[in-house]
């Protein structure tokens, strides 16, 4: 937030021929820097020498009680001056993938979190960020925006919203025909309108708002991309590494909900909304899944409803996506991070005799021919045949034929993330073989956050280089001027040894050959 200077002068009025002064005239205290009125009551963040931090600022009414399984409504008007120097509790989380084992959170979680730069000149460009974590994990309050607004000199939202079955059951019982599901979404939509009403308070601009995500994040910004309730409450689009072909259509995602139903003891169809909506939320933890990457479950967005008529990808394909600017990529390895998980929870190698059994779990009648283009024998372990496979199918070839869809339309700028070395989390280190350049390890060379060792002094260059592109494409809708449109293919590839600009990224992944398999 820009910081409020006042200079104050002590008039001593005296008329001709007075003898003494008059009293000073009375002058309103100096304003709290601190301090922002908000639509719904003033918040006191905490300031610190190159920007302000806001936290748990709420954005919706707590979603509890008659509105479990609703839209969000409207936040609740506060008297006084609310504490908003911490996040606020994260949304219910599944204990098992859940580091903290699902404590720490629960319903009423519908907070933001605003970090803002301390010049005080004109308003900044926005960016908001929706979290990862497979739609039933994560929190906000997970990343530090501190080197993005202080080196980028934007504002920077990050947010929680409604995870597994409380985000996204749609259950036939919970609301008319094609309108159920999807309040995970719904809370995302509600967070970025809360931003145009809000944000110049803290300095932002309303009028040049990013969406930005990695993963399940991602996977949210390609619907907002394709949702018409999300049209017009942002301007640019960053996707990393988003699966954006795993959401569920509506007539399978009411059959898994019906079952999900059955076994939270809600089976009666008739009575399932007040059963579902009056039940104890820890029976209602579990996530509902409905569809698969590679072997990993997800639940999520669902299409066919009102909320997302159609999925991102056909909406790219037919030219009726919301036309902004879109900065898109991967990383080299992305899938060695789930066959790393895999091993962790199994302790079993794929090894070469397993390995076409690997393949015929995700891709059917079609492993053979899988299995000729990704030989195990062609690395150095069977799991990087497989992860390798996994990432071109599900991540890189995805990206590619989106990225080349929005082009036709809009300016699209692609990249890869190649740091081969990128620092992984203790659990990862752990494995029988390298995870390179992986799923989600490129987030901390944009965000502040913890769990992996330091980065060297050539990836702390890069973290620099990328904190610059990112910011400069919230500002400006480009990464950089020496970064041309994904047009013939052209990529960004991304390493600590220098960037440059690549054609071969759909031969490098086989992209052909995917859409060839369909």
């Amino acid at each position: 937030m820009p910081k409020r200077l006042l200079s104050v002068a002590l008039v001593l009025l005296c008329a001709v021929g007075c003898v003494h002064a008059a009293d000073p005239v009375a002058v309103p205290a100096p304003a709290d820097p601190a301090v922002v009125q908000t639509g719904t009551g003033a918040v006191r963040g905490v300031e610190d020498p190159g920007h302000s931090f806001f936290g748990g600022i709420p954005y919706a009414a707590p979603p509890v009680g008659p509105l479990r399984f609703r839209p969000p409504e409207p936040a609740l008007r506060w008297d006084g001056v609310r504490d908003a120097s911490r996040p606020g509790p994260r949304c219910l989380q599944a204990p098992g993938p859940d580091p903290e084992f699902g404590t720490g959170s629960g319903e009423d979680c519908l907070s933001l979190n605003v970090w803002t730069p301390a010049t005080p000149d004109e308003p900044k460009a926005v960016l908001v960020w929706f979290h990862g974590g497979s739609f039933i994990n994560g929190d906000g309050g997970m990343f530090g925006a501190r080197r993005l607004v202080e080196r980028g000199d934007i504002v920077v939202v990050t947010l929680n919203y409604r995870l597994g079955a409380l985000g996204f059951l749609a259950h036939p019982a919970l609301g008319p025909p094609g309108d159920v599901g999807n309040y995970g979404l719904a809370d995302q939509q509600a967070a970025l309108r809360w931003v145009r009403e809000n944000i110049a308070a803290f300095g932002g601009d309303p009028d040049r708002v990013t969406v930005a995500g990695e993963s399940a994040g991602a996977m949210s910004v390609c619907d907002h991309l394709a949702a018409p309730g999300s049209r017009g409450l942002f301007h640019g689009a960053i996707i990393m590494s988003g699966p954006c072909q795993a959401q569920a259509a509506l007539p399978h995602a009411r059959r898994v909900s019906l079952d999900y139903a059955a076994a939270a003891g809600c089976g009666d169809v008739a009575a399932a909304a007040g059963c579902l909506r009056g039940a104890r939320v820890d029976r209602l933890r579990e996530p509902v899944f409905y569809a698969r990457l590679g072997v990993e479950q997800l639940t999520g967005p669902v299409t066919a409803t009102t909320a997302l008529p159609v999925d991102p990808l056909t909406a790219a394909a037919d030219g009726t996506t919301a036309r902004v600017p879109v900065l898109i990529g991967t990383t080299r390895d992305e899938f060695t991070l789930f066959t790393g998980l895999r091993y962790l929870r199994t302790g079993q190698r794929i090894g070469a005799a397993g390995y076409p059994h690997a393949l015929a779990e995700v891709f059917g009648p079609d492993a053979a021919a899988v299995a000729q283009r990704y030989p195990a024998d062609r690395y150095r372990e069977p799991e990087l045949a497989y992860s390798a496979a996994l990432t071109d199918a599900e991540f890189a070839c995805v990206a590619d034929r989106l990225a080349a869809d929005l082009n036709r339309h809009q300016p699209v700028y692609a990249y890869e993330f190649a740091d081969q070395d990128a620092p992984a989390p203790e659990p990862l280190t752990t494995l029988p073989f390298p995870v390179g350049a992986s799923h989600s390890l490129d987030v901390r060379y944009v965000f502040d956050v913890g769990g992996a060792p330091d980065l060297t002094a050539a990836q702390r260059d890069l973290s620099r280089q990328m904190v610059d592109y990112w910011a400069a494409f919230v500002r400006t809708g480009a990464p950089a001027t020496d970064w041309p449109r994904r047009g013939s293919g052209r990529v960004m590839t991304l390493r600590p040894d220098g960037n440059t600009v690549v054609d071969d990224y759909d031969r490098a992944h086989q992209c052909a050959f995917w859409d060839a398999l369909g």
